[in-house]
């Protein structure tokens, strides 16, 4: 009998919890992005596929085609970043320093860092945790088979899941996303 209680305890507690915290959820839905809830199941299915890696569920991924370089690949992303406005803020080799400190080959790993200043100190102002967002950053990855692959973060999340950006910053960040992703589709493709 006592199980029984405690068991009832523990049922009452989550039903309450899940009450409180349920008019926390209906508030707050209707503050997002129409969509957003489409946009958390893709994401949700992604974890799930990932067998829960967060990375998997948050990124974007493109396996560049085969025959293309990495030197290919990075002309290709500054080119695309021109073209849309993208100011390149960094680029970390990080494959040529463990080299550099091994004195051993390793697979290519470079990490390229592209912003759009304005629109990023406008998010920042909207939300100053989107800062741990910045800059935008695509990964340039080879596989241990020697294929090549480009990661970045899942831009949809900033512009369709979170709270409704105003205008003109949602016009601003739909084209940071729109240019991340030509970035990544035509550097995957070989498309100068």
């Amino acid at each position: 009998m006592h199980i029984f209680k405690r068991l009832t305890k523990l049922v009452a507690m989550a039903l309450a919890a899940a009450l409180i915290t349920g008019c926390g959820t209906v508030s707050t839905i209707g503050k997002l992005e129409d969509g957003a809830g489409a946009e958390a199941s893709k994401m949700w299915d992604r974890w799930i596929e990932g067998d829960g890696d967060i990375a998997v569920a948050t990124t974007w991924e493109r396996k560049v085609k085969p025959g293309l370089t990495p030197k290919d690949v990075e002309d290709i992303i500054r080119l695309v970043a021109i073209e849309k406005n993208m100011r390149e803020v960094g680029v970390l080799p990080l494959s040529k320093e463990l080299e550099a400190r091994s004195g051993k080959k390793e697979k290519f790993l470079t990490v390229y860092s592209y912003c759009s200043p304005a629109t990023a100190r406008k998010m920042v102002d909207f939300s100053p945790h989107m800062a741990a967002y910045l800059p935008c950053r695509i990964s340039v990855v080879e596989h241990d088979d020697g294929s090549l692959w480009m990661y970045t973060l899942n831009m949809d999340m900033m512009v369709k899941m979170g709270r409704k950006l105003p205008s003109p910053l949602k016009e601003e960040a739909w084209a940071v996303r729109e240019a991340i992703w030509a970035m990544m589709e035509r550097a995957s493709k070989g498309e100068f």
